[in-house]
């Protein structure tokens, strides 16, 4: 009887099968069930951003130390989403996999992707919300807030080209991290293997689009508060939506095509059935 509990990791091929396998599980969620996990990602997604914010904000910290720190603590949103359970637009990318082998239809696919993504930003625009009226922004004498403003003009004012490839980049690491999470046996593994990547993509500055919804609106809401912040008065819905368009669909390509259809090919069912 083949063994289930060991200090050895899945393979990558065992990887591909149990993404797969997970796939039709997550693309066949009740309605209800799948809103209700969505939201979920999207606060547990707000929670690692704001730690983020909190830590980025402290201007002793050199700019090394401060893009590493911030992308260690970033790394608690997708431990929540993987550890505690949740659907997480970005990481439901690898769905790609099991449409590619034919075991989901493509309408499966695109109904998971819609229903968890409004509902990703129905949570993280929620929690905007609550941590907004919870004066959290107020530490460190309004730094944070500050640091929220900054941040939210900056993302409001990137070009598409730049937001398109840095949501592709993004979500290539995401993907990866969601990934090798599938290789471990226990929660000290996936932890482990979770914060390497996703570190790395906060620390470049890359583009997540469920961050995104948790920290332009916090900014949205801020603005007035911290006018004083250069590039504050182009912070908009109008901005919110002209950075969701280029990095969802960075997003897209980066998991879909970067990660799901490259290791299918290389591991796919059919491949290992020939």
């Amino acid at each position: 009887m083949k063994e289930i509990f060991g200090f050895d990791a899945f393979s990558p091929k065992e990887i591909a099968e149990r993404v797969e396998n997970v796939g039709v599980v997550k693309a066949r969620l009740p309605l209800l069930s799948m809103t209700m996990l969505g939201i979920l990602a999207g606060v547990f997604i707000g929670l690692g951003a704001l730690y983020f914010v909190l830590i980025s904000s402290d201007a002793s910290l050199s700019f090394g130390w401060s893009r590493l720190l911030g992308g260690i603590v970033f790394s608690l949103g997708l431990i929540l989403v993987v550890v505690a359970g949740a659907e997480l637009f970005t990481g439901n990318n690898l769905l790609v996999m099991a449409w590619a082998d034919g075991i989901i239809s493509f309408e499966e696919v695109l109904k998971n992707w819609a229903v968890v993504c409004l509902a990703n930003f129905i949570g993280a625009f929620g929690f905007a919300i609550i941590v907004y009226l919870s004066k959290h922004p107020d530490m460190n004498g309004g730094a944070v807030g500050a640091h929220y403003v900054k941040i939210a003009a900056a993302k409001c004012n990137l070009s598409f080209q730049q937001a398109f490839f840095s949501g592709m980049l993004c979500n290539v690491l995401v993907c990866l991290a969601v990934w090798m999470a599938q290789a471990g046996r226990s929660v000290i593994d996936k932890v482990i293997v979770i914060i390497f990547p996703i570190s790395a993509f906060v620390a470049a500055g890359f583009e997540h689009s469920i961050a995104n919804m948790f920290l332009i609106p916090m900014g949205i809401l801020l603005k007035s508060q911290y006018a004083s912040v250069p590039g504050s008065d182009m912070i908009s819905w109008a901005g919110f939506f002209d950075n969701m368009v280029p990095v969802i669909l960075g997003n897209l390509a980066g998991g879909s095509l970067f990660v799901a259809l490259i290791y299918y090919v290389i591991y796919g069912r059919n491949n290992q059935k020939s």
